[in-house]
């Protein structure tokens, strides 16, 4: 009981450092709403093109395709959509919605060329979008097709860009958080993000943290020369953190912030379709290292399990009568009351209960397991599909 009371002491000194020396990473202030952050004033705005990536999307772009087509923006902004090799109808799909809002002009649709090797699917169709762009665009907004945006999107992100003198303006969009899996996983995932990449560390200057979300990412287009675009992150797999690190090392400032009111649609409703989410890109994260994956276990480990571990422990223990058991409780117990505090800022932005901070832990423990699962499935070079295209991790 005396070690366990030291591992709970580590856990403890662990999160205190987290609290105060990792950039504040658990508060929700760096975020944006749209609504209240455009910039409506009359002046000459820059022209803006959105670039959507999109592959079998033909069920969610009726809910999502208008929102992006009807921005309501101060210059010129349009649509380029590229059809991924879709078996779907997708254009089709595409096509009928800007004919059924009488906004031709805005949409084009872009056929994808076949899939080079050593191009990842998606970078290879933010590409060849790219190659698409009228020449006089300024700024370049990829966004997901799975992505609902309010009306006032391009106007708040190119405002805040021109306002701070940005080159990437990123939004975490609003994930789904509705099944029972969600509410447990969904809001863990974007808070262990932010642990991963503070927000505040990424908008600083002379902070080398480089992160953006996929879902909505303005890109200054002078620093997307065409060529070479995006073949420098060619085989990115996370593409989004990938295209910030090279704004980045281009002398681009960076900002990154949760999305108030800009969402996905897109549902993952099960423990096995969140898994298969996560499985296919964390061991990308830790590069492949059998080093840095013993480490990240073991870490998440000391910080998610050993906590409520050394509560249950200490109790039974000084039932029992066993020396230190106090100790192994007060200390994991302080531990575990630091971890579900900083966890409830991001309950309450998803508007959950904060009393859903105490299952962090269990959070925890099953993103570990998914983490050594994607370990497992590189070495046993087990591919797995994304709409019908094999998925598979290439070491750099």
């Amino acid at each position: 009981m005396i070690a366990f009371a030291w591992v709970a002491a580590v856990s403890l000194a662990a999160w205190l450092f987290l609290l105060v020396a990792r950039g504040f990473y658990w508060r929700t202030a760096r975020s944006m709403n749209t609504a209240e952050a455009a910039d409506r004033t009359e002046r000459t705005w820059p022209a803006v093109c959105a670039v959507v990536p999109a592959r079998n999307e033909a069920d969610v772009l009726p809910r999502t395709l208008p929102t992006l087509i009807g921005q309501s923006y101060g210059g010129r902004f349009q649509v380029v959509l590229v059809d991924d090799h879709s078996t779907d109808g997708t254009a089709e799909v595409a096509a009928r919605i800007a004919s059924e809002m009488g906004r031709t002009d805005r949409l084009r649709i872009v056929r994808a060329k076949p899939l080079p090797p050593g191009w990842a699917g998606k970078v290879w169709a933010m590409q060849n979008g790219l190659l698409h762009l009228p020449e006089d665009v300024d700024y370049v907004l990829f966004t997901d097709a799975d992505i609902a945006h309010p009306p006032t999107t391009a106007q708040a992100l190119v405002a805040r860009a021109e306002r701070d003198h940005l080159d990437l303006v990123s939004l975490m969009v609003r994930l789904r958080a509705e099944s029972a899996w969600e509410k447990l996983l969904i809001p863990a995932f974007v808070y262990f993000f932010a642990k991963l990449y503070p927000f505040a560390w990424v908008a600083h200057p002379k902070r080398k943290t480089a992160a953006a979300a996929g879902g909505c990412v303005l890109v200054k287009r002078s620093l997307l020369p065409v060529p070479p675009g995006l073949e420098p992150i060619r085989d990115a797999v996370i593409d989004d953190c990938a295209l910030a690190r090279l704004i980045a090392n281009r002398g681009g400032r960076l900002w990154l912030g949760l999305g108030e009111d800009v969402v996905s649609v897109r549902a993952y409703g099960t423990l096995g379709e969140i898994w298969r989410m996560i499985a296919r890109t964390a061991f990308v994260q830790l590069r492949f290292s059998a080093w840095l994956l013993a480490g990240t276990a073991a870490g998440m480990l000391v910080l998610y399990a050993v906590p409520p571990a050394a509560v249950i422990a200490g109790v039974a223990g000084m039932l029992a009568g066993v020396h230190g058991s106090a100790a192994a409780l007060c200390l994991g117990g302080l531990a575990y009351a630091v971890l579900a505090a900083t966890f409830v800022p991001m309950l309450r932005w998803y508007g959950l209960s904060p009393a859903r901070s105490v299952l962090l832990p269990l959070a925890g423990v099953l993103y570990t397991l998914m983490t050594l699962d994607s370990a497992r499935r590189f070495w046993l070079k087990k591919g797995d599909h994304w709409k019908g295209r094999p998925y598979e991790m290439r070491r750099p």
